[in-house]
């Protein structure tokens, strides 16, 4: 005879169980729909934390065109000019300094150009 309640198949399912925790109706309480919800949140927090990056990175190149554009460059030709200056600056910094240090920025569109 095999055994239904052993620690460690109680030990596993107490652990989807927590995790499905404050999942809405069945999803938090009933066991089998618990497992489902666990493994489809999974999957979506591990393709989040790519889309995260994909997002962040849309968010910095408009932050950068906005403020190119403010000083009468695209955001396609402020970055080639930066890469014929030899300026090596990724687009976080780029858009952080465009947000928090215009006259920084500014200083960089006239080095570039």
């Amino acid at each position: 005879m095999r055994a239904k309640k052993g620690s460690v198949h109680i030990n596993r399912r107490k652990k989807i169980m927590k995790t499905a925790s404050g999942f809405m109706a069945g999803s938090g309480r009933l066991y089998r729909s618990a497992r489902q919800a666990v493994m489809k949140a999974g999957n979506h927090a591990f393709a989040s934390r790519r889309q995260r990056k994909r997002h962040m990175r849309a968010l910095w190149i408009a932050r950068i065109n906005a403020a190119a554009r403010e000083h009468g460059l695209s955001y396609s030709r402020f970055m080639h000019q930066l890469s014929g200056a030899g300026i090596q600056l990724d687009r976080k910094s780029l858009a952080d300094m465009a947000m928090n240090d215009p006259e920084g920025f500014k200083a960089l569109v006239q080095q570039a150009s």
